[in-house]
């Protein structure tokens, strides 16, 4: 899973529209969207604020891994 698939992926799972994601992210919509769809690619620092939304490790939602955490919490 590539991390186009995986950012959709968490914002479907936690029911989470684009707009909420876009404005936690300061962007539009379209530009999420853009995202998502690998028109645009995502910038770093957009997908380590993404990481810390979600609290996942950076490998898995840039889809290296896909271990959610290092250091699974309890």
């Amino acid at each position: 899973m590539d991390y186009k698939e995986r950012i959709r992926a968490l914002r479907e799972d936690n029911d989470y529209t684009q707009t909420k994601i876009a404005n936690i992210l300061n962007i539009g919509q379209r530009t999420y969207a853009d995202y998502e769809y690998g028109k645009t690619r995502i910038p770093v620092d957009a997908l380590i604020k993404l990481a810390k939304f979600y609290d996942v490790d950076m490998n898995y939602i840039s889809g290296v891994s896909n271990k959610r955490n290092i250091f699974p919490t309890e």
